[in-house]
């Protein structure tokens, strides 16, 4: 492996070469490159009814696999921890490129991971194409030297990927970083205040095209974008670019980091910040992006148990997110050989398993007038067509008799049903109304569902929609 000043000159040389536009002149074109025109594009109507994804952070930092996936650029900031750790386990003069070759992937089988994610119950899955560091997982010609082809792996991992999770019926996203810490490009635009555009336009705008017209993803995950303005990342252009004549133009999403203003303001569908749950009803469309491991995207050696979500959570997370609009995507880190740690598995696996009995409350549903019950904690509501559906998460109360009080306009009509999602067989539950209904439950050991239960409210006419 190079070490970082031939790096850095293999990197200026490449983009140097490269040609200074890819983005068309917008002459008749159905989307203008402006935000106003840009937001008027409908979001295609798979992602909204999808609810649940899988995010994937893999890279070179997956090779350390200590502290986060910003490693790099923590141990060139001097964090101490960083330090201590490359001055304990590596040679003075190791460089973080270095770190490529071990990134080997020699486990990584496409076919496991979808099955995996197929098992979980999700819908779609966004990788990691490109994170801040630079590091492409597809063969870039814009990324000379520093991609799993030709340095670490030697395999397009982004190609053998998308062809699997396809072959599950998943749709298949790209999550791409518009900056990268150390290119000598990106460095030199800053310091001139980004007055100059020499990264974008010999690497970025390039790269992207790239990346979509190669693999065709139905997501554009786009970030790295915190420290310019849209303008200098040329984000509407290539916005416009995708909508109008991309291979994906009908059928892609894009979220909301394409500038250091433009984050819950314009795109897609809104990422706001990471982890990003308001816990109330949302206008726009949202993602709540969140990961396993609550300290890290990226896998890390050193992570204790306490340090993962269990299962609860994560049912909670998806509850609280549908209800109020939003999709989940949550996040695991492989390892530097390709596999996925059993904790994700298990996890993976158990979501899976709750959603195998519940996914009807999830798929495709619409948040209902209330998100959660005014007078129970831990209830969640959605709905689909004349059906309301309460996910409870906690079954605590005694007798078996659940108390709620923000659907009572649906017990109004004696015909109303309460069944329990997987317990069908068991019949209607009974219910009384009063200034709450109380729904008896059965009994919680034919419960089929392990760890949270959804109620199946059905009434006489159809719900109109809240969003």
């Amino acid at each position: 492996m190079a070490g970082a000043g031939t790096f850095t000159l293999l990197l200026a040389l490449s983009a140097s070469s490269l040609a200074t536009t890819v983005i068309n002149k917008y002459e008749d074109t159905k989307y203008e490159p402006t935000w106003e025109s840009l937001d008027s594009r409908p979001l295609p109507a798979w992602y909204d009814e999808a609810k649940f994804g899988i995010f994937l952070h893999w890279g070179v930092y997956s090779v350390p696999s200590f502290g986060s996936e910003w490693f790099w650029a923590q141990w060139a900031n001097k964090e101490k921890k960083y330090l201590d750790y490359m001055e304990k386990y590596y040679p003075k003069d190791f460089t973080y490129q270095e770190f490529a070759k071990d990134f080997t992937a020699e486990f990584f089988d496409p076919k496991q991971w979808a099955d995996l994610f197929a098992k979980s119950g999700a819908k779609y899955v966004v990788l990691t194409s490109k994170h801040h560091e630079g590091y492409t997982l597809w063969p870039s010609k814009y990324a000379y030297s520093w991609n799993a082809k030709d340095i670490g792996p030697h395999r397009d991992l982004v190609g053998e990927l998308a062809e699997a999770v396809r072959a599950n019926n998943l749709t298949f996203g790209l999550y791409h970083s518009l900056l990268e810490w150390f290119h000598p490009l990106y460095l030199a635009d800053k310091a001139s205040n980004f007055e100059t555009q020499e990264f974008v336009d010999n690497k970025i705008l390039p790269e992207m095209q790239e990346l979509v017209n190669a693999y065709k993803p139905d997501v554009v995950w786009s970030d790295g974008d915190w420290e310019s303005p849209d303008t200098y990342w040329k984000a509407t252009e290539f916005l416009a670019w995708l909508y109008n004549e991309s291979p994906v133009k009908d059928t892609v999403v894009v979220n909301d980091r394409w500038g250091k203003d433009i984050p819950c303001k314009h795109g897609g569908f809104f990422t706001c910040t990471d982890r990003y749950n308001p816990g109330t009803l949302q206008e726009h469309k949202w993602e709540n992006a969140m990961t396993v491991d609550m300290a890290s995207w990226g896998y890390r050696r050193e992570a204790k148990l306490s340090d993962y979500f269990n299962v609860l959570d994560l049912i909670q997370s998806l509850a609280s997110t549908v209800s109020c609009g939003g999709n989940l995507l949550l996040n695991i880190g492989p390892t530097k050989d390709g596999t996925i740690v059993p904790i994700f598995e298990e996890r993976l696996t158990q979501l899976g398993q709750w959603l195998d009995i519940n996914g009807e409350a999830i798929y495709g549903t619409s948040p209902w007038t209330y998100q959660n019950d005014s007078m129970t904690w831990g209830v969640w509501y959605t709905k689909k067509d004349t059906a309301v559906y309460a996910i409870v998460l906690h079954w605590t109360w005694s007798e078996n008799i659940l108390e709620l009080a923000s659907p009572l306009e649906l017990f109004q009509d004696a015909s109303t049903t309460v069944t329990m999602l997987g317990n069908e067989d068991d019949g209607n539950l009974p219910w009384k109304l009063g200034d709450t209904v109380s729904i008896t439950f059965p009994d919680k050991a034919t419960a089929k569902s392990e760890w949270a239960w959804v109620l199946k409210i059905e009434a006489k006419a159809t719900l109109p929609n809240v969003v």
